[in-house]
């Protein structure tokens, strides 16, 4: 079983929601947020990417989580963000383009990730960890949720769609790429009580983004503990959990600066059969598009190539150790500068764009981890390669924070 629990959420005043809420920090830019902000003083981006009130600063000096303190409480002050007075659970839909995921916003235990309970499959970078680290220490609390999965129970799934049949979202508005946003308040005391004990039935949760918050989440709540500064609430950490069912993961795309070898396509027969394809994006598994010189070629692996464990079989792993290890020698993703990765958002019209200004030498375009994978993996406790999972849409941040009370 995992634990969840209710909490007193500081979140927007019904009629700033759709004002404060932004994309998450870390899919945007200094620059980019400062223009998302722009003449937008209730903007996320002023706590979230405080660098953008301190114009020059490095993003990572102590007065940016400095800034990022003060800027919440001038927030709270103003009455832009307000703290419920009971603990409750919240219930956080996003539709695009007609389908919809609704997840359960609440906080998780430490001790559960501690534990395995609540799984990961991806490394993290010491430096982000850090930055987040110093954010919430600055803020005192958790200022962006982990987007965590799990296989959800048919009986709760029944009291979710009969909370929101039945009621009326606080929050309803449109934002980035016409992503409908709802949430609903749920502070009936029975039905907390029932959400919290359906998940006694649930084994593991699942990391879908957000490792590096996860890890920043424990380390603050482990460094209280030690330092006996610790409290109920820091013993816990933001979360939104999704079914897994209702979850789509986007395609990972790759751009190499890289100069194409000579002998480039008769590296690649060898573990792959080639042909030109008008085709922008796969249609299966096994197949991986690439984009050179004005033209798309389709890349299918060959049977005896296929790897038989867990991780090595994915497209991605595919691609790592036959295209970007064996012919252009990139051993580390996350920290080659010939390499760089593209949102399956953007569109293959994006990868063509890229190559095509000949800022890039060629793009590979790629069929999408799928849910199961995912859980496969993590549940086989092994890692897959860096970037490999893009989800849509994305959770804006600032609709919620969890304050840690250690203050």
């Amino acid at each position: 079983m995992v634990s969840i629990f209710p909490f007193k959420a500081i979140r927007p005043q019904a009629a700033l929601a759709d004002k404060v809420a932004e994309l998450p920090y870390d899919v945007v830019n200094s620059q980019e947020a400062a223009a998302y902000a722009a003449d937008n003083p209730y903007s996320y981006f002023h706590i979230d990417r405080s660098e953008i009130d301190l114009p020059g600063i490095d993003p990572y000096d102590q007065k940016v989580y400095q800034k990022a303190a003060a800027n919440l409480s001038a927030f709270l002050d103003a009455g832009w963000l307000l703290q419920d007075e009971q603990p409750a659970y919240y219930l956080y839909q996003l539709t695009m383009a007609g389908r919809s995921q609704t997840g359960l916003v609440a906080c998780t235990a430490i001790d559960d990730y501690i534990s395995g309970k609540i799984k990961k499959h991806e490394f993290t970078r010491p430096e982000k960890e850090i930055d987040r680290i110093n954010h919430v220490l600055a803020c005192d609390a958790n200022t962006s949720p982990i987007f965590l999965s799990y296989r959800q129970p048919a009986s709760l799934k029944k009291q979710i769609d009969a909370w929101q049949a039945t009621h009326q979202p606080m929050y309803d508005f449109t934002r980035y790429h016409d992503v409908h946003h709802r949430v609903w308040l749920v502070d009936d005391q029975e039905l907390l009580k029932m959400i919290s004990q359906q998940f006694e039935t649930v084994d593991a949760l699942y990391i879908a983004d957000g490792h590096h918050r996860t890890e920043s989440a424990v380390k603050v709540g482990l460094q209280k503990r030690e330092s006996g500064e610790n409290s109920m609430e820091s013993e816990r950490f933001l979360s939104i959990l999704f079914p897994e069912n209702e979850l789509a993961i986007w395609e990972y795309n790759r751009v190499l600066r890289y100069p194409v070898p000579e002998n480039f396509f008769d590296a690649l027969s060898e573990h792959f059969t080639i042909a030109q394809t008008n085709e922008k994006k796969p249609a299966q598994s096994g197949t991986i598009h690439l984009y050179v010189d004005h033209q798309w070629w389709a890349l299918t692996i060959k049977p005896a190539s296929i790897p038989t464990d867990t991780v090595g079989k994915l497209d991605v792993s595919l691609l790592q150790t036959y295209v970007l290890e064996t012919i252009f020698g990139i051993k580390d993703i996350r920290t080659d500068k010939g390499i760089d990765f593209v949102g399956g958002i953007r569109g293959p019209q994006e990868l063509e764009r890229l190559v095509d200004s000949g800022d890039w030498s060629l793009a590979f375009s790629m069929y999408p981890t799928q849910m199961h994978d995912l859980l496969a993996v993590a549940d086989a406790g092994e890692i897959m390669p860096p970037k490999s999972t893009w989800f849509e849409p994305k959770l804006l941040s600032g609709l919620f924070l969890h304050d840690l009370e250690t203050k």
